[in-house]
């Protein structure tokens, strides 16, 4: 019962992390903050649930299901800032998006 009711929390958090993305990319105006918004809603819409289903299976005896789970998520949480950070610097070294001005500081800022 416990883990069934920490498997649902995580599959909440996980729904919770998807629309902060998806909001995110919506609200956001360039390429870079559109970057880390969805970054945040794949790491945090994918991992998290993949928890919970773990938690779920667990309590119900489905190992190979729980195996599974964990070994998605942490595949997930391992290749996907990994994407993130190639997809970045490949725009920034082709010159593809403009970067802004930071008047404050008086040098170029992304």
């Amino acid at each position: 019962m416990i883990l069934t009711v920490i498997g649902l929390i995580l599959l909440a958090i996980g729904a919770v992390c998807d629309l902060l993305g998806a909001i995110g990319m919506h609200r956001f105006n360039t390429f870079y903050l559109r970057l880390h918004a969805a970054t945040v809603g794949t790491v945090g819409g994918k991992f998290y649930p993949l928890l919970g289903v773990a938690f779920i299976a667990a309590e119900q005896g489905l190992w190979p299901v729980v195996g599974i789970s964990v070994l998605a998520a942490l595949l997930v949480l391992v290749t996907t800032p990994v994407g993130s950070h190639a997809l970045a610097y490949a725009a920034s070294k082709a010159k593809i998006v403009e970067m802004e001005l930071d008047e404050f500081r008086g040098e170029k800022d992304v």
